[in-house]
């Protein structure tokens, strides 16, 4: 059975030549609309898909159906829209070849749009201007872009797209989540969205290998896994990256760091301290990973690893690698492990490692410690203290058979600074602390605070107001601040004048 003619059940003609369409779950008439001449209904909508593509009214007279007569939109009708469109996408495509690979331009947008015009025609559907816009553009979405989900991603406000299977998307806007509009046709409509984002990659999902990682083309991460892992329905989680790529500036403007941290980091990362950026889930750790990475000299080579490419670094003299999923016999794969030991053969003056997750921790505390300075990647932790065990775990994943004082040692040896972002409940992101690995006392890895989020209350409109400032505290390592030309004033550590203390 046809996809769109799902929505429409068993038909028969009225007296007038109408034709009544029944819900096949209740059995009651959706609607009736006039059945066109039989001369026409060869490139004609199937009569239940008619029906269902026009908003609900009794017509039971032979005269036209004009946009006055619709009622205002309801929500079944974005689904009868989305069931129509897809059928003028099915028919669009038969006229241009199958073979015929779409990309959008001027040129390209007249060309549907003169397709569009002839077999909205020949469907014999009247709905009103404004949806017969939409209509087109669904059109449009659904073939040269990402189907349901492409207005989402087109709107800057929005960072994150969750498609948790047909029926629900939900979407990230100003930290908070929601449920919006967008829906799809059916699971098999979220499978072919899938395949859209991850055939340009290379990169495959079926039921032997349900879960893929892939990027869009503005390098917005994705993650998509399908039954039978996900139970029900595809999903797809997009997470967006600004199309303006952020500044230092754009930080202290939102309230995630201050003026005095904002030169403090700068001065870490010009000076080659080893850093991580440590953080939960859609806190910010990638964001503020490309801003640091601002910080670095134009004149040094950088190595970037990632698992799926979506670092957006200004400077000229970088080398990108990334991951390569196993082929389908299970050989040719490429994890970040294996990049991180190539990339050390390829001179890097600067090694930024996307995210560590298993046993190249270990490999890169010990390219740290052999030379290579200046080294950033960020990780899962949700304090510096948790940074510090996450690093422990992650470096046992390597087989190394290492006693857990030795691993201390080496993470107590190679990292200068732990960077904490945060997502507050109210949606705000923040550096919550900056904190600094002071070394070993005894068995134990001692960090020490410069600089620490409080939080001192909430707005009647629910916005936490907090306080970012420093600890009082000189980092251990200013001596080598000062030897890069950094002789940062005592105000940045200390305690500022009451009510001026960086409060956002």
């Amino acid at each position: 059975m046809s996809l769109l003619k799902r929505l429409g059940g068993p038909s028969q003609p009225n007296d007038n030549g109408s034709v009544a369409v029944q819900d096949r779950v209740s059995g009651s008439p959706l609607t009736s609309v006039v059945a066109p001449p039989p001369s026409e209904q060869s490139g004609s909508l199937p009569d239940g898909l008619v029906a269902s593509t026009v908003a609900q009214a009794s017509i039971n007279t032979p005269e036209p159906i004009t946009s006055q007569r619709m009622v205002t939109e309801g929500p079944t009708d974005t689904q009868r829209l989305l069931d129509l469109s897809l059928w003028i996408v099915d028919r669009i495509q038969a006229s241009l070849g199958s073979q015929t690979e779409l990309k959008r331009s001027s040129d390209t947008e007249r060309l549907l749009q003169e397709r569009f015009a002839k077999i909205y025609q020949q469907a014999n559907v009247k709905i009103p201007e404004s949806q017969v816009k939409r209509l087109f553009t669904m059109v449009c979405d659904e073939l040269l872009g990402f189907g349901p989900i492409q207005p989402l991603l087109n709107d800057d406000t929005i960072s994150e797209v969750m498609v948790n299977g047909p029926a629900k998307v939900y979407i990230e806007q100003k930290g908070k989540l929601k449920l919006s509009d967008a829906r799809f046709a059916s699971d098999d409509h979220v499978l072919k969205v899938i395949d859209r984002i991850i055939r340009p990659l290379g990169r495959r999902v079926d039921r032997k290998w349900p879960m893929v990682d892939a990027r869009l083309p503005d390098g917005s991460r994705v993650n998509a896994i399908i039954p039978p892992c996900s139970i029900d329905g595809s999903t797809i989680t997009i997470r967006k990256f600004s199309k303006n790529k952020l500044q230092i500036e754009d930080l202290i403007s939102f309230g995630s760091v201050t003026p005095e941290m904002a030169e403090f980091l700068r001065a870490c990362v010009v000076s080659r301290l080893n850093i991580i950026v440590a953080g939960g889930t859609g806190s910010g750790k990638t964001t503020l990973l490309n801003v640091l990475s601002n910080f670095i000299p134009e004149d040094e080579r950088i190595v970037t690893i990632e698992d799926s490419a979506e670092l957006q670094l200004a400077q000229d003299h970088v080398v990108r690698l990334e991951a390569k999923p196993a082929e389908v016999d299970g050989s040719g794969r490429v994890a970040i492990r294996d990049l991180v030991i190539n990339s050390l053969r390829m001179r890097p003056e600067r090694v930024v490692i996307g995210e560590c997750r298993g046993g190249e921790t270990l490999d890169m505390l010990q390219a740290m410690n052999t030379g290579h300075d200046g080294s950033l990647t960020t990780l899962h932790a949700n304090t510096p203290r948790d940074a510090i065990a996450r690093m422990e775990t992650m470096s046992m994943m390597a087989g190394m058979d290492m006693p857990l004082k030795v691993i201390r040692e080496q993470i107590a040896s190679a990292i200068d600074l732990i960077v904490q972002q945060t997502r507050l409940d109210d949606g705000q992101r923040k550096v919550a602390y900056i904190t600094e690995v002071q070394g070993m006392e005894g068995d134990t890895v001692v960090l020490q605070d410069i600089f620490k989020l409080e939080v001192l209350g909430k707005t009647p409109e629910g916005k936490l107001t907090t306080d970012l400032r420093p600890t009082g505290v000189r980092p251990r390592f200013t001596p080598r601040l000062e030897t890069h030309g950094f002789k940062l004033p005592p105000n940045i550590f200390g305690a500022q004048i009451p009510g001026q203390r960086g409060r956002w």
